[in-house]
Parts: structure tokens; sequence; C-alpha cells
């Protein structure tokens, strides 16, 4: 593990939310979808079930693209964080569950807006990653037909391709093929 298990799990978070709109269409269109994701990563607290509510989780989707689309400007992306951080009027304290039992952070309150909780707690993964030096871990898929994003947690920083479809099976069978091709 890289990053403590809280900041790895928000950030995958964050890159899951991304491509929610990046691979097959808008995979966040209603109030279902939105509900399977908070608790496929078991996000708690206050859920308003509402249009306003689903439409302030997207415009977070496209804040957070932003900060992939600029990982390879460290100014720009710190930028991008730091509004997110001020925005979200983050607030850290420690807290532990029965779920999850070792000591993490929450930067906002139960009682806060779903968006707001969610954009603080992935802005300070995003500074966590920032602070370590490994930017360069958020990554766009490298596969030449997809633009889903990806957080590489590899040891040593060698993943090119997202997990969203099959992206590296398919690059590499088509370079096998290209090889077998030219014999």
């Amino acid at each position: 593990m890289l990053f403590t298990y809280d900041t790895e799990l928000t950030l995958r978070a964050a890159g899951v939310l991304i491509n929610s709109d990046r691979v097959d269409g808008d995979q966040l269109s209603d109030l279902a979808a939105l509900d399977e994701y908070l608790d496929h990563f078991g996000w708690t607290g206050r859920r308003d079930h509402d249009a306003a509510e689903l439409e302030s989780v997207r415009r977070l989707r496209t804040r957070l693209a932003r900060i992939w689309e600029a990982a390879d400007d460290e100014t720009r992306a710190v930028g991008h964080v730091n509004a997110l951080l001020a925005d979200t009027k983050a607030s850290p304290w420690l807290t532990r569950h029965p779920e999850m039992p070792e000591w993490h952070l929450h930067l906002a309150s139960i009682h806060d807006p779903l968006w707001q909780r969610m954009g603080a707690e992935m802005a300070m993964a995003l500074a966590d990653l920032i602070r370590a030096g490994e930017l360069r871990r958020l990554k766009i898929c490298a596969a030449p037909d997809c633009h889903a994003v990806l957080v590489d947690l590899s040891r040593n920083r060698s993943g090119k391709f997202c997990d969203t479809g099959n992206c590296g099976n398919r690059q590499h069978v088509a370079a096998y093929r290209e090889r077998r091709s030219n014999k």
C-alpha cells in the first residue's frame, strides 16, 4: 500500500466517478445509479435523494476531471485542489467506524451536502498524492480509443491502461497480432 487505505479508496472513488461519464455514456444518469455508486464506495451521511443532489455530484465529477487533465502541470493541479478544498469548507477531524476501526480523517460534517463531503474527501486524497510528489499517478488511459482516467497505484508507476474497458488486454493482443503478421 502506497498511501493510507482511505486515501487509496477515495482516489479510486474519484476515478470511478470521473469515468462514469467517459465510458459507455453517462452511467450516473439517475438517482438509483448515484445510490449504487455511493453504496459501492461506502459513502455515509446525509443523502437528499433529489435531482439537485445528482446534479451537484455531476458538477463535482467535472471538477475532478480537470485535476486529472492538469496532472502534468503541478501548479495548475494544486490550484484546482486548493479551490476544491476551499469550496467544500474542508474541516478535518479524526473518526473511526465499526466497519473501519482504524482512525481516519473525515473532512466535512455528515450533515453537509453530499457533493461537499465527497469533494472534501477527494480533494484531501489528491492533496496527499501531491504532498508525496506522486501527482504523476493520475493518468488518462493510454489506449488510443479510450479517455478514461486511472490512478496508477502500482509500485513502479507503470500502469498505463484503465480497467473500464479491458484496454490493457486489447492493446496487448493487438500488439501481439501485429508482431505475428510481420513475421
